[in-house]
């Protein structure tokens, strides 16, 4: 008996569970189900004693399990058309609530809604109905297609200025009216820029650090006169170091300066750097230079170092490094600073070299920072160069930073690492371009004049003298490494590209300087290189597209043919050793490209130079087929035109 109970709760407990969670109201029809059971349970049990206990736990637990699948069944279904009633209970409620909010507006009827009260809004503020009727003239003003005719623009700016004198000073600060000024200032006459400028007096700072007001600010300089901007910088004068660490302010003052200043404003404008009492003071220090300042008091050094390091680094911080008059700035810290200065300056800047290099202060101010560096920095400074590095070589001024590394880093794996990965696979366009060919002239001549200007001669020097304390290679032995890197890509180039390079002065120089100056490469190589330039040379001469019609190639040929350099000084030839040169080169042009066609080539005054040329290279003259030949065109060559004054020439010296 007392297993039976015991079975009989076990399998009593699982069904009656889910009937609670289904539905409340049937906890009293679960109970009396479960009474039921107990009572049939105990009835079984009084009739059949002498049963098994097997038999009692079978029994029980089937019909436990057959009565509670019938009520779950009837639950579901009593559940399922609850939620129905549910339903249906919302949606009329949700119809009762539509019902008491007749005027409830849609999402489109709001924001019309909101732009009307915007608009009132606007016509409450200051001036608010004069600058709305300013604003629907100024639409009509700015109209570019069709341009509109002069006399309809001016009446138009006449209205405006009419509408805006009184209220000027309201309309620049605003987003969208500051821009009714702006145009204002671009279609009125010089007479009303001048009474704008005056107009806006002692409030250039505030539009200068106003987000819109910046742009009428640069508008007026544009178009301003030369009175108009000096009223501006003298007014702004006092203020500049506070606008370059702004971020608005700072963009006015670098148009000021790039754009607008004299140089003597340049000037000023620098000065106030030095600090408060140049700020205040503008004709103060007019005349003398920062080293000449800083000579005469060490304190003033000092204190003059102290402000440009301090406008400098807030400036590079707030992301100004790239602006042409902090460059200016540096360019003069520079000039002042001690060695544990230089430290910190290259610290602060070396991530940043790239952004120095597009200005002339800024490229001097790199190139110092090089040449002062210690190798550990100069290191930095490279690999901070190298995503950069084609338009580092490229630029006007970056050209010299690229040549100022070759001259003071002693890692010339580093170096070469670094820049020449970039520049082997456009090799041919650079040695083509004014600017990038310099740093590999170098490597191919040093400061050859014929190639740099004295002042940049100057200026390099000063960074080798510069560089001693820190550099420990000779000269020499840096540069020779350096071309022996990059030495064999220009074969390469002039193999793969002969014909592009020929069709460029600069190009045909430089193929030049490449075999005069015998740059390092294996033999079969130079050869490869001196077969491809006689190649691009076949073809008809009288095809005006022909290279040999360039002047400039005759020049190259006239060397490649008589092995050496034309020396002005002693009026001749200086002929240089290189294999492949010289009388070799003459007898292989000679019967590769001219041959039968000799008599064109004598008869025409610009190719006739180029047959002296051979005749005068060719050493055996007596088995030589170009003597023969000539021989046989004595008649020709004598009877040239008077023009042809390469033809004279040679019949003179073959004493024809």
């Amino acid at each position: 008996m007392g297993v039976t109970n015991k079975g009989t709760k076990r399998s009593s407990v699982p069904a009656s569970k889910p009937v609670v969670k289904k539905s409340k109201f049937n906890n009293k029809r679960s109970s009396k189900v479960e009474s039921e059971s107990e009572e049939s349970e105990q009835s079984e049990q009084d009739d059949s004693v002498s049963e098994s206990e097997d038999e009692l736990d079978q029994s029980s637990e089937d019909e436990l399990d057959q009565s509670s699948e019938d009520e779950l069944d009837q639950d579901e279904i009593k559940i399922g058309s609850d939620s129905d009633d549910d339903l249906e209970d919302e949606e009329d409620e949700e119809d009762k609530e539509k019902e008491r909010d007749p005027n409830k507006q849609t999402s489109k009827e709001q924001h019309a809604e909101q732009r009307k009260t915007l608009a009132e809004r606007k016509l409450q503020r200051k001036s608010g109905a004069q600058v709305q009727h300013i604003k629907s003239l100024w639409e009509k003003l700015r109209v570019k297609n069709p341009p509109l005719p002069k006399e309809i623009r001016d009446k138009l700016c006449d209205e405006v200025w009419n509408l805006s004198k009184d209220v000027i000073k309201d309309l620049v600060m605003k987003h969208d009216a500051s821009r009714v000024v702006q145009t204002l200032v671009k279609y009125s006459s010089k007479e009303r820029r001048e009474a704008i400028c005056n107009a806006l007096k002692k409030h250039y700072y505030e539009l200068a650090t106003s987000s819109y007001g910046k742009y009428l600010l640069v508008k007026l300089l544009h178009y301003g006169s030369k009175e108009s901007r000096t009223l501006i910088l003298d007014e702004l004068h006092g203020k500049l170091r506070k606008l370059m660490r702004h971020r608005e302010g700072a963009y006015v003052v670098e148009d000021l300066y790039t754009l607008y200043a004299s140089n003597e404003q340049k000037k000023q404008m620098i000065r106030e750097f030095w600090g408060a009492e140049y700020a205040v003071f503008k004709d103060s220090g007019k005349g003398k230079n920062i080293k000449e300042i800083c000579d005469e008091n060490v304190e003033k050094r000092t204190l003059i170092a102290k402000n440009l390091s301090g406008t400098i680094t807030a400036s590079v911080e707030k992301g100004s490094t790239g602006f042409q008059i902090l460059h200016a700035a540096m360019k003069e810290y520079i000039q002042i600073i001690n060695d544990d200065e230089v430290r910190e300056f290259i610290e602060l800047l070396h991530e940043q070299f790239a952004e120095l290099i597009h200005t002339p202060e800024g490229a001097e101010v790199a190139c110092n920072l090089i040449a002062r560096a210690n190798a550990k920095e100069r290191k930095q400074i490279v690999r901070s160069l190298k995503d950069h590095a084609m338009n580092l070589i490229k630029n006007e001024y970056g050209n010299l930073v690229v040549i100022t590394l070759f001259l003071t880093v002693d890692d010339t794996v580093l170096v070469s690492k670094a820049l020449f990965g970039e520049y082997i696979e456009e090799l041919h366009n650079l040695i083509t371009d004014k600017y990038s060919r310099r740093p590999f002239l170098y490597l191919l001549n040093g400061l050859d004049g014929r190639f740099f200007s004295p002042s940049i001669q100057k200026e390099l020097k000063h960074y080798i003298e510069l560089s001693k304390e820190t550099s420990k290679k000779p000269n020499d032995q840096r540069k020779q490494e350096l071309l022996e890197k990059i030495s064999t890509s220009f074969y390469k180039s002039i193999i793969n590209h002969s014909l592009e390079i020929l069709n460029e002065n600069i190009g045909s120089q430089f193929i030049g300087e490449v075999f005069l100056s015998n740059a390092p490469a294996d033999e079969s190589l130079k050869q490869e290189a001196i077969t491809s330039i006689i190649d691009s040379f076949k073809g008809d001469i009288n095809d005006e597209e022909h290279p040999v019609n360039k002047p400039f190639s005759v020049r190259l040929l006239k060397s490649l043919i008589q092995g050496g350099r034309w020396d002005p000084k002693t009026k001749s030839v200086k002929k240089v050793e290189v294999s492949g040169l010289g009388s070799s080169f003459a007898e292989n042009f000679y019967n590769e490209v001219i041959g039968n066609d000799l008599e064109s080539w004598i008869l025409n005054k610009n190719l006739s130079f180029i047959i002296v040329a051979i005749y005068e290279s060719i050493e055996d003259q007596k088995s030589s087929r170009f003597i023969k030949d000539l021989k046989k065109l004595k008649k020709i060559v004598k009877k040239a035109d008077d023009d042809n004054k390469g033809a004279q020439l040679l019949a003179k010296i073959a004493e024809f």
